[in-house]
């Protein structure tokens, strides 16, 4: 059924069989069947995650370097791509239970899934932490205050939300979603009137940013995060839901995002959405929602360090959670000022794990069957292949998109050693 069931989303999660589950977030194992989520639960929880402030900043950047049929060109194709690479991974998630770290246990080995299990730990307290200080900073400044009380009480909060899980995630993000689609919509109607129409206000920012550039930027602002699809759609009940919240979340979502961004960016001028929406005399909208806006995001980027951590510890995720809190809250300052940066950084570097797992998954079946170990090492294969995507984003710059280009040098060096290994095998 579709849905909502408030006593679906607020239920605590506890096994009926007769073994308990290693942890309430299943960080071990499978998610049961009747513990799965409906697909409302789920497009809440999936909108809130993509429904983000970053991707509004990149919008307005987006909206002050194209004009309107090359804005809505960029955002489309960026969104196709990524859309694509998060639905597989949406559905191999929904279709196993397992989360991105089990996966990974499967197509790297067990100590092989270390690497991947570290760079998402890594990357998602970074985006924590840059998420929490484009909204802190602003913020203090409207409220004349030093922006490390926002730091702390937003980020204590938001380590809060996801501390309880994703029952917790999916109230903050129905909270959420439709306060911001109603600013957003509002911003965009104002901008729209003020500026004589949408087509006018992108014309009078255009061509500071090349395509090729553009495309990077819409891929780069979710691929983080994209690539922890399978921490969230594991709780999907069918696989095809699991595909459809996924797309509906980075292909409308995402994009739904870039275009409240871009169009008053255009018209102010401005590239950070915060002042975005000031300059149109939105204040307290802009402390409110964005605040959720951040806080659903966050909560999030934090739920998969947990999971990160319980791979790479074997321990409870959830006080790794508020380790992985502290850590990004006290970082967030830092992280805001090196925002660009950070962008090209992950976009090079998350893709060829993703893609390789992706592969893997259709190459190897077998090992993803629950009552399949997996291998207790390291699958050298694997591992090179996102080392080789991994230098081939980072130094094939200004030749096409980093992010493809990681995915396309990673997948043809899986394919070659899956290929090997199979004439081997004779």
């Amino acid at each position: 059924m579709l849905g909502f069931g408030l006593n679906d989303t607020l239920s605590p999660i506890m096994s009926n069989s007769q073994e308990p589950p290693i942890d309430i977030d299943y960080s071990t194992v499978t998610v049961p069947k009747n513990h799965r989520r409906s697909f409302v639960n789920m497009l809440f929880l999936m909108l809130g995650f993509t429904f983000c402030s970053s991707s509004m900043m990149v919008g307005a950047q987006l909206g002050n370097g194209f004009d309107l049929p090359g804005f809505l060109l960029v955002i489309l194709l960026g969104g196709i791509l990524l859309s694509a690479y998060t639905g597989m991974l949406g559905y191999i998630g929904s279709r196993t239970g397992y989360s991105l770290d089990l996966l990974c246990r499967r197509a790297f080995g067990r100590v092989g899934s270390y690497l991947p299990s570290t760079v998402i730990v890594i990357t998602q307290i970074g985006w924590f932490g840059v998420v929490l200080g484009l909204f802190s900073v602003p913020t203090a400044e409207v409220l004349q205050i030093n922006p490390w009380w926002v730091v702390i009480i937003g980020g204590g909060l938001m380590t809060a939300s996801s501390y309880y899980g994703v029952k917790g995630l999916i109230v903050i993000s129905a909270i959420s979603v439709p306060l911001v689609v109603l600013v957003g919509c509002y911003s965009v109607g104002a901008a729209t009137v003020e500026g004589g129409g949408l087509a006018e206000i992108f014309a009078r920012k255009s061509g500071g940013i090349s395509f090729m550039v553009g495309i990077d930027l819409v891929v780069a602002s979710f691929v983080s995060g994209g690539t922890t699809t399978p921490n969230f759609t594991r709780y999907s009940r069918t696989p095809l839901g699991g595909v459809l919240v996924t797309v509906a979340a980075f292909l409308l979502g995402n994009s739904l995002m870039f275009i409240f961004g871009a169009a008053g960016g255009a018209l102010t001028g401005k590239d950070d959405i915060f002042y975005v929406m000031i300059a149109q005399g939105l204040i307290i909208p802009a402390l409110f929602v964005l605040g959720t806006n951040t806080w659903t995001t966050n909560d999030n980027s934090l739920y998969s360090c947990g999971l990160g951590l319980a791979n790479l510890t074997r321990r409870n995720p959830r006080p790794l959670i508020l380790i992985s809190g502290a850590i990004g809250t006290l970082a967030s300052l830092w992280l805001r000022d090196n925002f660009v940066n950070w962008l090209i950084f992950l976009s090079a570097i998350l893709p060829p794990i993703g893609m390789v797992l992706i592969l893997d998954y259709f190459v190897h079946r077998k090992r993803y069957q629950p009552k399949t170990r997996p291998y207790r090492g390291v699958f050298i294969g694997p591992v090179v292949a996102v080392g080789a995507g991994v230098v081939a984003g980072t130094f094939l710059k200004g030749h096409g998109i980093s992010a493809i280009n990681g995915m396309v040098v990673s997948s043809a060096v899986y394919l070659l050693w899956a290929l090997s290994a199979k004439l081997k095998k004779g």
